[in-house]
């Protein structure tokens, strides 16, 4: 069984930013994603996809 990721119980952004500009709803911020992990594994409609932090900041999803 698979537990469901609510987005209401998160913040919506990183504790650290502070960008004054409103976020719209259902936004999650990527540390909370990845939970201090590199990668984590996302199902979609049955798929499995791969969410990846590289060393530079950014973010690869690969199916």
């Amino acid at each position: 069984m698979q537990a469901a990721l609510s987005t209401a119980a998160l913040p919506a952004i990183h504790p650290g930013m502070n960008s004054g500009l409103p976020l719209p709803a259902g936004t999650v911020d990527s540390h909370t994603l990845l939970q201090g992990q590199k990668a984590v594994t996302i199902v979609h409609n049955g798929a499995v996809y791969r969410l990846q932090a590289t060393k530079l900041g950014k973010l690869i999803l690969t199916k």
